[in-house]
């Protein structure tokens, strides 16, 4: 597994959340390694040396919503027709090393569930999906932004 770096969690508590992410996928039967909270991710962002968090939203979602400081920008649909992106896994590659932890972050947890599925699939053995994704589930009223997710976790990020 990755190494630690100064200022992060404590090991025990790297350890502790990597359990829980491998627990959650065990137990959901995810075909990755883990699932995590975005305070988890961004405890592990913190704490170890080889990890990245791949933002696979839009260019315009990144633009116009906002994205995490130091994310990898890889999208899994280009806007506006959300077609697929066929260099997605090529991209991937040059980005992330395989060996790396990499966790996955979409709006809602979505495409990143896909997104790490098929990283899992072609030989990345730490890659997780972030639970709730950027914007978080839908409200009472349809919207995003107010119930959880990474922006109401109250972790950094930076608006375009």
């Amino acid at each position: 597994m990755a190494e630690l770096i100064n200022g992060g969690a404590q090991m025990s508590e790297v350890n502790e959340i990597l359990q829980n992410a491998r627990g959650r996928a065990v137990g959901a039967r995810l075909p990755y390694a883990g699932a995590v909270t975005p305070a988890e991710a961004w405890a592990l962002m913190q704490s170890l040396d080889a990890v990245h968090i791949v933002d696979v939203r839009t260019s315009a979602e990144w633009q116009w919503v906002g994205v995490v400081p130091d994310a990898e920008l890889i999208e899994w649909k280009s806007y506006p027709g959300m077609a697929n992106n066929p260099n997605f896994l090529a991209q991937l590659k040059t980005k992330v090393d395989p060996e790396a932890v990499v966790m996955f972050l979409c709006r809602s947890g979505a495409r990143s569930h896909d997104a790490a599925a098929l990283a899992a699939q072609h030989g990345y053995s730490a890659a997780m999906n972030i639970l709730e994704g950027f914007e978080g589930d839908k409200d009472a009223a349809g919207h995003r932004g107010t119930v959880n997710g990474w922006k109401v976790a109250n972790l950094p990020w930076v608006q375009g």
